[in-house]
């Protein structure tokens, strides 16, 4: 069986049309409401509404036990957890379409599922502290208006840089997109290349990154292609401008470190949760950036993707299941520090639990000040698109104006179909 990981699972857009296959389950809870009770009898006490709460594999120790460890605290239901090690999106999306199992469970919102009314809205669950949350982060599990899951905790990119590398060079940390072509050019040398986004030549890593930079996005207004606009091709042209000074195929992809720590680039575009790891080797001889802008009509940005606590509409207690939601991911944020911080390096969702990780103090502003996310209209289907067209771009120098267009184009298509 294929498996599933915190990382893979990340890399997912979230967007498989979900199977229609799956066993029925039937699970007893609370006398309904209707219930009658005759004259003189003593109605009983409730009994403890039993919740079933799903989790993907995550690879690092001590996960599962404290997740199990929170559910056990809880009072008010009894919640049992269930780890899946196989392939837990597509027993996830059969299990969601069969119903009532699971009541609570991680993923992320789509707008397939939203459509199919498989979730159930927590804008009451999260109104009291929607301000506590990155907008961005809120807006990629916003469908129509409505805010279908709960942050649980946060992962995002950043560029690593070598100190000693850029003062050699006599280099400065870039801060405009044009600086970082130039820095990266000035930085090849002795068999060092300047910037490492990827054996496909940034194409997939940096997609989000430079329409952010030219101050636009994937999708904009909840409805329209949000880089159907002239800046775009002059920003995915800088790629190409980039392609003689990228490291090109390294043993690994952009998402290890590993040639940044050996010392094969200068930079490296990567996930934020290899911090230890580069620390580790490097000890002090780098720092962190946000992407850079494209100038001052754009914005430097760091992405910002997770998993989120949802409600099945099947389940048998949706208003017992968003109470255990708002107890674990708002209210227990001693756990949400830990679930965050204890089992990796990855970050709290809520800004208020952030600003408490001194460890995490450069990283709490970049995701407060550049933080941004793709939304659930974001397709499979309209990101290989982009990435496809970028790639053309930054590898064969292909016309970026011509695949823009044609990028703008599927997406609009694939739009239309969500839209439908």
């Amino acid at each position: 069986m294929r498996k599933t990981n915190r990382r893979t699972f990340l890399a997912l857009a979230g967007t498989t049309l979900l199977s229609a296959c799956g066993s029925n389950t039937v699970r007893t809870g609370n006398p309904p409401p209707s219930t009658a009770y005759s004259a003189g009898v003593t109605k009983p006490k409730p009994k403890p509404v039993d919740l079933a709460q799903w989790y993907h594999p995550y690879p690092e120790a001590g996960v599962q036990e404290a997740v199990t460890r929170y559910a056990a605290a809880y009072q008010k239901s009894k919640v049992a957890v269930q780890w899946n090690p196989d392939d837990y999106e597509t027993k996830l999306n059969a299990a969601l379409q069969a119903g009532p199992v699971p009541d609570i469970f991680e993923g992320q919102v789509t707008v397939d599922r939203v459509r199919q009314n498989l979730l159930v809205p927590l804008d009451d669950v999260i109104g009291p502290v929607r301000g506590d949350f990155n907008p961005s982060v809120l807006a990629a599990r916003t469908v129509d208006g409505k805010v279908y899951g709960i942050p649980q905790a946060l992962d995002t990119q950043v560029l690593f840089y070598r100190k000693s590398f850029l003062q050699e060079a006599g280099v400065q940390p870039p801060q405009t997109l044009d600086e970082l072509v130039d820095a990266a050019k000035k930085l090849s040398k002795d068999g060092v290349k300047g910037l490492f986004a990827g054996n496909d030549a940034g194409a997939a890593a940096l997609a989000g990154p430079l329409l952010w930079s030219a101050g636009l996005d994937y999708v904009k207004d909840g409805k329209s292609v949000g880089f159907d606009d002239p800046r775009a091709a002059t920003v995915f042209a800088k790629l190409h401008e980039l392609n003689g000074s990228l490291l090109l195929g390294a043993s690994t992809d952009w998402a290890d470190p590993l040639p940044f720590i050996d010392g094969l680039t200068a930079m490296q575009w990567t996930w934020l949760w290899n911090l230890p790891k580069i620390q580790d080797t490097v000890k002090d001889d780098f720092g962190v950036l946000a992407f850079p802008r494209l100038d001052a009509a754009g914005a430097p940005s760091v992405p910002v993707s997770g998993l989120s606590a949802m409600v099945h509409s099947k389940s048998l207690n949706p208003n017992a299941a968003k109470d255990f939601v708002k107890w674990l991911w708002l209210e227990r944020t001693d756990f949400q520090q830990e679930f965050a911080t204890r089992f990796g390096f990855h970050l709290p969702a809520r800004l208020s639990v952030l600003d408490k990780v001194a460890a995490a103090a450069d990283a709490a502003k970049l995701v407060k000040e550049n933080g941004r996310a793709a939304g659930p209209l974001w397709t499979p289907t309209a990101n290989t698109a982009l990435v496809d067209a970028l790639g053309r771009i930054a590898r064969d120098g292909a016309d970026p104006v011509a695949e823009t267009k044609a990028a703008v184009e599927a997406v609009k298509a694939e739009l239309g179909r969500l839209a439908a």
